[in-house]
């Protein structure tokens, strides 16, 4: 077993198909400007269709975004709209499953969720979470168990969960649609 170099590394990247997914992201107030290049670096590598950035977020370009992005903010489609409540109800206008990550009453461990494409899914504030606003204009809301002391995770690390099992849901479904079609 050996470490492929870098340049295997892009080689591989240049033969796989560039697709992007029905899946979008709403980062609702997200106030660490490392905290949106390490989300625009997750959503490259999940393949997502494009992340509106609201309210007090930050946007490229931005030395910090760039920092932990290491490029995914040129490659990934974004757009700055400042209502997060005007973004979501058009999404949603649109058809999209309007997904909160977030703990409230009524919501559901992220393992038992299974997605309706195509998908927005919201995440909020560091320290507050969804805004209140929001919470009418969502379909459902689902949440990462926590065991030890701590109530949440980092955002960039909840939504890396989230993302890839979102996208892990939509590619077997498209398998399994693809098989049931032929």
């Amino acid at each position: 077993m050996r470490k492929l170099t870098h340049l295997e590394l892009l080689s591989r990247q240049d033969t796989q198909p560039k697709r992007r997914l029905p899946f979008c992201v709403v980062l609702n107030n997200v106030r660490s400007l490392y905290n949106v290049g390490s989300i625009f670096r997750t959503a490259d590598g999940v393949g997502l269709e494009k992340i509106w950035l609201c309210g007090i977020t930050g946007y490229p370009p931005e030395s910090k975004i760039s920092k932990t992005a290491l490029g995914a903010e040129k490659e990934v489609p974004w757009e700055y709209v400042a209502s997060s409540k005007a973004c979501v109800s058009r999404l949603r206008a649109q058809g999209y499953q309007v997904v909160f990550l977030e703990q409230m009453e009524g919501s559901a461990s992220y393992q038992d969720f299974i997605p309706k494409s195509p998908v927005c899914l919201v995440l909020g504030n560091e320290l507050w979470g969804v805004g209140e606003g929001l919470l009418p204009h969502g379909d459902v809301a689902i949440e990462i168990t926590m065991a030890g002391l701590k109530n949440s995770l980092n955002v960039t690390v909840a939504f890396g969960i989230i993302a890839y099992h979102i996208r892990n849901q939509m590619v077997a479904s498209a398998a399994w649609q693809a098989k049931s079609c032929s």
